[in-house]
């Protein structure tokens, strides 16, 4: 074993991946079904939101939303695996535990948007938020956690919202060959 990794667990770098899954197999099972039954009351409800995103909702069937996790996953690998290689100090596996992190809040503020359920929200508070700020402690006291500062939320933001959009991007390209 290295010496980047010797006083930091597995379960802090690969932990991303599991608290990860756990959340996603709630986003697959009740997500694309959420979608389509509540698009109409959505639409009701929130009539200033672009007419492309409504599009954008509309087209997401469960075969594309689950290659798209697929994707995503291998993204979500790929950070641990460089997190476990450096230790934890790898920028890229703390920007996804940052985003991840915060894909949670996200999922929170849905849910009190629409005043109910929303495909992620229940595992968000008991997996996503709690692994997040796990993670972050275990870093910082080994000494590996970058500073947080508003560039590094904007950009944990912005990097989840980029593996996102690269994800379904792919699960297009695949399921509409």
């Amino acid at each position: 074993m290295s010496q980047h990794t010797q006083d930091l667990s597995p379960a802090v770098t690969f932990g991303l991946l599991a608290a990860w899954a756990l959340h996603d197999a709630e986003e697959v099972a009740f997500g694309p079904r959420w979608i389509r039954d509540r698009l109409p009351e959505l639409r009701k409800r929130f009539p200033g939101a672009p007419e492309r995103l409504w599009r954008a909702l509309e087209g997401v069937d469960q075969r594309e939303f689950t290659v798209a996790v697929g994707a995503m996953a291998v993204i979500v690998a790929a950070a641990a695996a460089r997190g476990h290689r450096t230790g934890g100090r790898s920028a890229f596996f703390q920007c996804a535990v940052d985003g991840f992190g915060l894909h949670g809040l996200m999922h929170l503020a849905q849910a009190a948007a629409v005043r109910g359920y929303t495909p992620g929200a229940a595992t968000s508070p008991i997996i996503v938020i709690p692994y997040a700020l796990w993670a972050r402690g275990r870093l910082r006291r080994a000494g590996r956690l970058r500073p947080a500062h508003a560039r590094g939320v904007a950009g944990g933001l912005a990097a989840a919202g980029a593996a996102t959009a690269l994800s379904h991007f792919v699960a297009r390209r695949l399921v509409r060959r």
